[in-house]
């Protein structure tokens, strides 16, 4: 297995998507500083934490993992004097814009956890896009699993392509 150090930063394409007509690729997306937060037993839920750039405008419309019985995105924000969470459909991802997914704001609910999240373990996450023309796509990634966000931007993360 590759040092996991040697992936930070590294743009890879947020999946291939199959057509009748070949193969297209996906616009590519860099994940940076990538960590969930460790749960406890009994626990059942925990968040997961990243910044994500995409190279050509697309949308975060799906998360998933093995890990967790319900997987989603969600928004915290203040209304009024409450902070509120909710779910969100989906994620708008600018051309060439950081979106960042952080404690307070957006990011990955993990709930039903199947078991407790062990500091520096990995959990597997996958990440569904669909660009423009409505083609979805996929971005496997393993990310680690800290009690705080990491030092080193895009540290730590592995990707995988997933062919669809």
């Amino acid at each position: 297995m590759q040092n996991l150090k040697t992936l930070a930063c590294f743009v890879l394409s947020a999946g291939l998507a199959a057509t009748a007509m070949g193969q297209t690729t996906a616009p590519a997306v860099k994940v940076e500083a990538a960590w969930a937060r460790p749960s406890v037993q009994g626990q059942q839920a925990t968040g997961a934490f990243m910044t994500l750039t995409a190279s050509d405008a697309i949308t975060l419309v799906g998360v998933s993992s093995p890990a967790a019985g319900v997987t989603q995105v969600h928004e915290m924000k203040m209304n009024g004097d409450v902070m509120t969470m909710r779910a969100v459909p989906a994620l708008d991802l600018p051309a060439g814009k950081a979106v960042e997914l952080k404690p307070g704001g957006y990011h990955v609910m993990l709930m039903a956890l199947k078991a407790p999240l062990a500091k520096d373990s990995q959990v597997p996450l996958t990440l569904t896009f669909k660009d423009g023309k409505g083609v979805e796509s996929r971005l496997d990634l393993s990310v680690p699993v800290r009690a705080a966000a990491p030092s080193q931007p895009g540290a730590d993360v592995t990707m995988v392509v997933h062919k669809h």
